[in-house]
């Protein structure tokens, strides 16, 4: 019966909170959820109805909140119902409803506060790329650290277009925690900067990984390039000393990188970067190197891939104080054989230029003919003047003795 008459007045919204009043003071909670429960059908249901059936649900049933606020949650005084739930300690529909509200950043300040009642990861991970302040991604990268460092890449990947990445990979460094997020580092070297870079190397050094390491030297070529020679000409693995010779070839280092190459008889190596040098005293001490430690194969080898930057004199003086004229017979033959087709060439072309220099030679020079075409049609070469050469002056106008004036003929 006092349902039935509570029905009457819980559709007016003034009359409402008086209503709870009376039915609250009196320790009546469950009879008065069960009358706004029945009330929701009504007609003239409106927001209060709603947002104070939610905060009595958060006080004396909260098993029923989570329900009534995914069905209703459109309907209610979402700030109103927030500040009940958080009063109830009611965290996981406190998310919710921050969600809904679009409090991107209560929401994900709420779940890390409160990750054993209302993290959920595809949520988390949902909300954390709306949030206005940039500085909870990294607050998130601490929380999952410790929380949950096997889903930190999982994170990363949503988050790497929003990331400042020197900035997380100083983190993760000064974490000591760089080997855990490689696949993140990775992802995003493409970027080309200096500091993942550098990063990226070190975990290759500390893994022994070299083969990663070269790739990475070759794909991407900011980082300080001499400190991490340096660094790798004096590491216990041959193969990490053979990159820093090649890291010193790339900086035109060419004596140190073929000297750490003697160092550890990388013979192949050696004489690629000396030919590369282009410079001959580099070659030519190589090779006199070769010969001091009685590496004849290495001797004739290196005539071939030096072959440009070696001079015939030098290396025929090398072989015959060795005794070793047949390793060096190759290379002589062929230096011998350009220098006589440069010879033969210098031939025909001095040959050539002596035929055209005598035919130039016979051609008569004919200055008259020259000089009449040059002057051009009707115009005549002028005669010698009166009185040269002894030629008598003769008035033109003046036909003899008497004759008379030309112009009167």
């Amino acid at each position: 019966m006092a349902q039935m008459c509570g029905l009457h007045i819980v559709v007016h919204a003034d009359e409402l909170e008086e209503l709870i009043n009376f039915y609250q003071s009196r320790g009546h909670f469950q009879e008065l959820i069960q009358m706004l429960e029945a009330a929701l059908g009504l007609e003239r249901a409106h927001m209060g109805m709603f947002t104070e059936l939610a905060i009595l649900y958060s006080k004396y049933n909260p098993d029923k909140m989570r329900e009534h606020l995914e069905l209703f949650w459109s309907r209610v005084n979402i700030p109103k119902v927030l500040r009940a739930a958080e009063q109830a300690h009611l965290w996981p529909e406190l998310v919710f409803l921050y969600d809904k509200y679009e409090e991107y950043d209560n929401a994900i300040q709420t779940m890390m506060t409160h990750p054993t009642q209302c993290w959920k990861e595809a949520l988390f991970k949902d909300i954390i790329t709306k949030v206005a302040n940039i500085e909870l991604y990294y607050k998130a990268l601490t929380f999952y650290l410790e929380f949950k460092p096997l889903l930190l890449n999982d994170l990363l990947l949503v988050l790497t277009p929003r990331l400042d990445h020197t900035k997380a990979v100083t983190f993760f460094q000064k974490a000591g925690e760089l080997a855990l997020v490689l696949p993140y580092v990775k992802s995003v070297q493409s970027h080309n900067n200096k500091v993942i870079n550098e990063a990226l190397n070190n975990i290759y050094i500390d893994h022994e990984d070299y083969d990663s390491l070269r790739e990475s030297i070759d794909n991407y070529n900011n980082f300080d390039n001499i400190a991490l020679a340096i660094r790798l000409e004096k590491h216990e693995l041959i193969e990490f000393r053979r990159i820093a010779a090649y890291l010193f070839k790339m900086n035109n280092r060419w004596e140190q990188a073929v000297k750490l190459c003697k160092k550890d008889l990388l013979f192949k190596d050696a004489m690629e970067y000396a030919a590369d040098s282009r410079n001959s005293k580099i070659s030519e001490e190589l090779m006199a190197w070769f010969l001091e430690n009685k590496n004849y194969e290495c001797f004739a080898a290196g005539t071939f891939v030096m072959y440009d930057m070696l001079r015939p004199d030098v290396i025929l003086e090398l072989a015959w104080k060795h005794n070793i004229m047949d390793f060096a017979m190759p290379y002589l033959i062929q230096s011998l054989k350009e220098y006589t087709q440069k010879v033969d060439k210098l031939e025909v072309s001095d040959e050539t230029r002596t035929k055209e220099a005598e035919t130039n030679n016979q051609q008569p020079l004919v200055l008259g003919e020259q000089l009449m075409i040059t002057a051009g049609p009707g115009m005549m070469a002028p005669g010698p003047m009166p009185g040269m050469y002894g030629m008598q002056q003769v008035n033109p106008m003046y036909n003899g003795g008497g004759a008379g004036y030309m112009g009167a003929m």
